[in-house]
């Protein structure tokens, strides 16, 4: 399936940030699973790219006069495939993904959810890992605007309401109380569900010497309507955007994502 994405970020400000710093992982790379065909990044600086130690293609671009709007734009388009998410196992020691961090930190409310699915599951780990995983959105059902990018798993679950990015960490934590590596993995979604953005996170899962997909929020395995872009321990690893400033009171963010089939 050949997809068209057009992802734009804008920041304003009610005062001039006089220095701003973005780090952006807003550009896909190659696997089994996806093609890149062509992708442009327009930004109001010059960028520097590197791969990070996720194998992340990250852009990093300072302005050092003032300014008052910072507009970002990414475009391009994926031919992706139904499978080939597993291409990229030697990357990195999965046992990386192990770890807590401050927004997947596991309370006692969900290591009980990661410790009734395994018990209902024993003998069959990815059956237990699919029950958590509908687990988790019953218990936190879609909701946007009870969260924000500081919202940690174990926060989000107690308000009983998140989105794609809560779920996600929420089921990372699950994951790792465990003892199974889980990544967060940020990218885009070809959705029909107006109520859901075409920005989407969703969590892979290493079992049996591979990755294992699962978007929450959707209760489905990434298939072709799935275009990833980064990978990391939570959301602030893979997130498209994040950047720090100067100065630049009154900050507002606008975000959108389009994603479209060419196929049609």
């Amino acid at each position: 399936m050949k997809l068209a994405i057009r992802h734009e970020t804008v920041y304003r400000y009610d005062s001039p940030a006089r220095r701003s710093t973005q780090t952006l992982r807003m550009t896909p790379r190659d696997s089994a699973h996806q093609r890149v065909a062509s992708w442009r990044l327009t930004l109001p600086g010059p960028a520097s790219a590197h791969v990070d130690g996720f194998g992340n293609a990250v852009h990093l671009m300072t302005l050092d006069a003032p300014h008052e709007e910072i507009r970002l734009l990414a475009e391009g388009v994926v031919e992706t495939q139904p499978g080939g998410w597993h291409d990229d196992a030697d990357r990195l020691d999965p046992r990386v993904y192990c770890r807590a961090t401050a927004l997947t930190h596991p309370d006692d409310a969900i290591r009980a959810l990661a410790r009734a699915a395994a018990d209902a599951h024993p003998a069959a780990p990815l059956d237990a890992l699919a029950a958590l995983s509908a687990t988790v959105l019953a218990a936190m059902p879609y909701t946007p605007g009870r969260t924000d990018a500081a919202t940690g798993a174990a926060e989000a679950l107690a308000l009983g309401a998140g989105v794609c990015q809560d779920h996600t960490q929420v089921f990372l934590a699950a994951c790792r109380a465990l003892g199974h590596p889980a990544r967060y993995v940020s990218g885009y979604l070809l959705n029909d569900d107006a109520d859901h953005a075409a920005s989407h996170a969703w969590a892979e899962v290493w079992q049996d010497g591979a990755w294992h997909g699962f978007d929450i929020s959707n209760q489905r395995a990434p298939d072709e309507h799935h275009l990833k872009l980064a990978v990391g321990l939570d959301y602030l690893d893979a997130c498209p955007v994040r950047g720090v400033r100067l100065g630049g009171d009154g900050e507002r963010l606008a975000a959108r994502a389009d994603v479209r089939p060419l196929d049609e």
